[in-house]
């Protein structure tokens, strides 16, 4: 693992499974990091649990004045700011039926406040000599899943608006890369499946290659990677963390053909 010591990440939508991963991740490897999310008791605890190199920070990211503040309480509370990762979602969505006011609330929350975000702190990571921001995509971005429209259309942009950022903000010497998670052990699928990760898998195995649900230590690792200099020749391209579940056909791991000739 790439030594992060005084580096200082930001990540949002820090207190989810998947990001407090992240979150884990960077302090492992000697980061500080500043947790940015609107659930204060899942955030706060996993930062008391991390120590003093990890902290807190109260921010809606569809706010201006939230994102500013975060962005200058990295720097009053650790002197900078070297990698963002956009991790904040939402899961609203109703398909083709969605309300234009929850596709507008579904896109703010999902693209266009990562976005702003990114704007922001680029100069305060400019500051620093450079460094990287890392945005979350999904395989939702990639192919269609029945009851999905907001959230697919908002992680295809995402992808979109990636390739943009690594084109305008290479003057800063920052770069600027997503992932995009396949199934993930998460917030949404603790809910679905009542806390039974055995189900998750169960559910998720004819779906992907490798025949389960990732972790989110392994979506953080493809975003440590993305960060390190071990990355440095490596802009405005998207991670796959999905085990295969873009690489295989709508028969996923069905073999078809020998069914047909049973």
């Amino acid at each position: 693992m790439t030594d992060f010591t005084n580096k200082v990440a930001i990540v949002t939508g820090a207190s989810t499974l998947i990001g407090a991963g992240v979150v884990r991740a960077f302090a492992g490897a000697g980061a500080r990091v500043v947790m940015a999310d609107i659930n204060e008791a899942d955030g706060k605890k996993v930062a008391s649990e991390l120590g003093d190199g990890v902290a807190f920070r109260f921010t809606d990211v569809t706010k201006d004045d939230d994102i500013d503040a975060c962005i200058a309480f990295a720097e009053k509370q650790f002197g900078g700011v070297d990698y963002h990762v956009n991790l904040a979602s939402t899961y609203l969505d109703n398909g083709i039926h969605t309300s234009r006011e929850d596709w507008l609330t579904s896109l703010n929350v999902n693209l266009v406040s990562a976005m702003v975000f990114a704007d922001k702190v680029a100069p305060v990571i400019a500051k620093r000599g450079g460094g990287a921001i890392v945005n979350f995509a999904s395989i939702a971005g990639k192919v269609a899943q029945p009851g999905r429209m907001t959230y697919s259309a908002a992680k295809a942009a995402m992808l979109q608006v990636t390739r943009n950022a690594a084109m305008q903000l290479r003057p800063r010497n920052i770069r600027v890369n997503s992932v995009s998670p396949g199934w993930t052990w998460s917030n949404i699928m603790v809910q679905l499946t009542e806390n039974k990760r055995e189900k998750a898998d169960s559910v998720a195995k004819p779906f992907h290659i490798i025949e389960r649900t990732g972790d989110p230590a392994e979506v953080a690792a493809a975003v440590l990677f993305l960060c390190s200099d071990q990355a440095s020749f490596i802009t405005g391209t998207d991670i796959a963390v999905d085990g295969g579940y873009t690489a295989i056909g709508p028969e996923g791991m069905v073999d078809a053909v020998a069914m047909l000739a049973e």
